[in-house]
């Protein structure tokens, strides 16, 4: 069976070499120039594997081009797959390859379509999740269900753990999918469009934090937009703190104060009022002249907090 691979992230990386593994080497993988690398913040270069395993390779940042439509046409696909591209492949891709395309979406589809699932999976304080592979068409993350694996979120989870376990399953799913596709089984399993729920782009400038928010809010927006993703950050004397781990800090001792003000700290750690007189112990933070962070400095002072 041809195959057309498209892809330019970690989980594209990680769901390419699961193919080549199972010796579904694809016969064209379709990335980003590496001079684009910047669009996405867990970007990967997929030349090497490409190479090593013989296919042949196209760089475009825009898959619906004439071009790289061209050059997908010229392979005669059975299937191509769209694993961690950011673009909607329009119909004039869709109706190259022969079987149709596969896409993969981190998530319990038809809940949380969209952009920035992993994050807002963490940030909605949701227990379970899924591994999506579906059937592209017209719609965003709408078409049939081809496979779905299950994933447990914890209490303690992080957008890197999170993203691990994702692709984890991916590199699990992908080869059995193909097998059976191989075997002519080609399985399609209609979403219910009654349950969809949607999720709305991050930017960079959505980890900014907001102090006067409670600590258990703040501890899962740090760690949802943490690795491979931007991160969380706040501000002091002009410059940029930013916040890598933290956890809700309940005591003893109990700290009143303002929110944003470091009410303690020691090797490592520094604690920090929230809202509602909570409170967040942060043990990993950068900066460029701030370390350590002193105590009673009020964090995000006349920084501007979005609605």
């Amino acid at each position: 069976m041809k195959t057309v691979f498209v892809g330019a992230v970690e989980g594209s990386e990680r769901a390419l070499s699961a193919l080549i593994r199972s010796g579904r080497a694809p016969d064209l993988v379709v990335t980003l120039p590496p001079d684009r690398a910047k669009r996405h913040s867990d970007f990967a270069d997929l030349v090497p594997l490409a190479r090593s395993s013989g296919s042949q390779l196209h760089f475009t940042d825009n898959i619906n081009d004439p071009q790289t439509l061209a050059a997908i046409a010229d392979r005669e696909p059975d299937l191509a797959l769209v694993i961690g591209w950011s673009q909607i492949v329009h119909a004039p891709f869709r109706a190259i390859p022969r079987l149709g395309t596969l896409g993969f979406h981190p998530a319990p589809l038809p809940q949380l379509r969209g952009r920035a699932s992993i994050p807002w999976t963490i940030l909605a304080g949701l227990t379970e999740t899924a591994a999506s592979l579906f059937w592209i068409d017209e719609g965003c993350d709408t078409g049939d269900i081809a496979a779905q694996a299950p994933i447990p979120v914890t209490t303690l989870e992080t957008a890197r753990s999170l993203y691990d376990k994702q692709v984890n399953a991916l590199s699990q799913l992908l080869p059995k999918v193909l097998a059976r596709i191989e075997s002519g089984q080609i399985d399609r399993s209609p979403q219910d469009h009654t349950k969809a729920s949607y999720c709305a782009r991050r930017r960079p400038g959505d980890g900014l934090i907001d102090w006067t928010r409670p600590a258990e809010e703040l501890d899962r927006l740090i760690r949802a937009v943490g690795d491979p993703y931007p991160g969380a950050f706040t501000h002091m004397d002009g410059h940029t703190v930013q916040i890598d781990a933290a956890h809700v800090f309940d005591g003893p001792p109990r700290y009143i104060g303002i929110p944003g003000q470091i009410q303690d700290r020691g090797p490592g750690w520094v604690r920090v009022s929230c809202g509602g007189f909570s409170c967040i112990e942060v043990t990993a933070w950068r900066n460029q002249t701030l370390t350590p962070l002193p105590r009673h400095a009020i964090l995000g002072q006349n920084q501007r907090v979005s609605a």
